[in-house]
């Protein structure tokens, strides 16, 4: 059933205009996937700010488009000057640029867009099968599973952005959601925390917080690095034999159901998919030796399992509002910025728009096929842009998109603070994704909480009799306690500012 409704949703969305514009974006994505610094989750945000006011259509899918082509555009300068576009890429260099070198970098490119296509595929017969599933189990989600639930999303988020030292993720996990309190409260309308400024009572915007903790960060990371000499090697016949797809048909498959799971545990990402993929084609491979040094093998799994994850971190993305990865995150504000409820209602308020949203990840991927196989020369050149040509220009688009929105003076500010504040906190190791995450999901948080108790009169009990909550509540005690290391990180934590401003009055 869900895959004739997928089909009826790709023949209503068959026309010109369409096909133009997710061609369009697509190339664009690519473009922010190769370009080192420039990230996928970067050129959703940036785009959001400027197609704000489109109609919602047309606005999401040129989303999606930039999510498809930037996870897979990556792929171009990892294999080409050993530089992965996005941190997504990184295990295709491993075995991408060796080939290259041994002078099979267009084999490799063909082989690599193939991959993608095919991982994205199995990522969408994932979305289109899985997503109305949780969907319809979401239903009996009420105030206090809700709760629960979103307190569950910042927590895993922050925990498996920041693996190191998980208690930094949610630090800035619980950083976005005190900040989403910023406004006016939404069940009785009192101000917070306005200290009378009157632009505050509207809290603060999501795209300026977007813009300035991916956008402005990213600048300000690429500026101090300054720019990377870079050398394109030649390019000859990109469509990869059928073969080759055939002969490692076992690989793409593995890769690609990989690449989905991972993709469905919040806040885990296509890096993790790609390297997973990769390990698992490693040990599963009859050659491991040739891994590392040129092999097709380990090349095809890193890119059909990153893929893959996309359309993985898309179904909890909609059929629980919990985003799967940092890019899903900001499609997640996309999607409440353009008037739809991703989650538990959306099955209810718009039951047919996964089967759209998923005709649209159709189309991107398969304009990512065809743009990956044919226009490969022209897009190269694009790598010799200078960092400090390039991040100039896009700090211009990330300053009138922020403007545009509500032509509001007070939104570039917003902008131009959470970069300044998302610069050192990238530094000391802090993820921005939690932070964002917790300002999206703040305001759920507190309103399930406060509902819920206004329902039972003060009593927190019903927060812990269903099923459902007891299950949540021990997902959020495993997750924060569940790793004896985060005591160890609290103390480092005490004393990680003042090392670093010693070694600063040192230097």
């Amino acid at each position: 059933m869900g895959i004739i409704n997928l089909f009826t949703e790709i023949v209503k969305l068959f026309n010109p205009l369409n096909l133009i514009t997710v061609l369009l974006a697509v190339q664009l994505g690519i473009i922010f996937g190769m370009l080192p610094g420039l990230t996928a989750t970067m050129g959703i945000a940036l785009l959001t700010s400027l197609t704000f006011r489109w109609e919602t259509g047309n606005a999401i899918i040129i989303l999606i488009a930039i999510y498809v082509g930037a996870i897979y555009g990556g792929s171009r300068s990892a294999i080409l000057i050993n530089i992965p576009g996005t941190p997504a890429n990184a295990a295709t260099c491993l075995d991408g640029f060796p080939l290259a070198k041994s002078g099979k970098g267009a084999q490799a490119i063909g082989l690599a867009t193939m991959s993608s296509f095919l991982g994205s595929s199995i990522g969408l017969l994932a979305l289109v099968l899985f997503a109305p599933i949780l969907g319809r189990m979401a239903l009996d989600f009420k105030s206090f599973e809700l709760f629960w639930l979103t307190l569950f999303g910042v927590a895993i988020c922050g925990n498996l952005t920041a693996p190191t030292d998980p208690i930094k993720g949610w630090i800035a996990g619980i950083a976005g959601i005190l900040l989403s309190f910023v406004g006016m409260e939404a069940i009785q309308g009192y101000p917070r925390f306005t200290f009378g400024i009157l632009e505050l009572n509207a809290g603060f915007s999501i795209i300026p917080v977007l813009v300035g903790t991916y956008g402005l960060v990213e600048i300000l990371d690429n500026l101090t690095k300054g720019d990377i000499k870079t050398v394109i090697m030649s390019v000859g016949r990109v469509i990869p034999y059928f073969k080759d797809i055939i002969k490692n048909g076992v690989n793409i498959v593995r890769s690609g159901v990989i690449g989905v799971f991972i993709g469905i545990i919040p806040g885990v990402g296509e890096i993790i998919a790609s390297y997973v993929a990769y390990d698992f084609a490693k040990r599963s491979s009859k050659h491991p030796e040739k891994f590392g040094k040129g092999s097709v093998e380990g090349l095809i799994a890193s890119e059909t399992g990153n893929n893959a994850c996309v359309g993985g971190a898309l179904v909890p993305v909609l059929s629980l509002a919990i985003p799967g990865s940092p890019p899903a995150a900001v499609l997640l504000a996309a999607l409440w910025l353009h008037g739809l409820r991703p989650g538990p209602l959306l099955q209810i308020e718009n039951p047919n728009y996964i089967f759209e949203f998923s005709a649209m990840f159709f189309y991107a991927s398969l304009a990512m096929l065809i743009i990956g196989l044919l226009i490969v020369k022209p897009l190269l050149k694009i790598l010799l842009i200078k960092n400090s040509i390039l991040m100039p220009t896009i700090f211009l688009l990330c300053t009138i998109g922020t403007f545009a929105i509500n032509g509001r003076l007070f939104d570039i500010w917003v902008m131009i603070i959470f970069g300044i504040i998302g610069y050192p906190m990238r530094k000391f190791g802090y993820p921005s994704a939690p932070l964002v995450l917790g300002l999206i999901l703040g305001p759920m948080i507190d309103e399930n909480l406060r509902r819920g108790l206004i329902l039972t009169n003060g009593n927190f009990l019903p927060f812990f009799k269903s099923t459902i909550s007891i299950i949540l509540v021990v997902a959020v005690f495993l997750t924060l306690f569940g790793k004896t290391r985060v005591v160890k990180s609290a103390f480092r934590l005490l004393f990680q500012p003042i090392r670093y401003v010693a070694k600063l009055i040192k230097n």
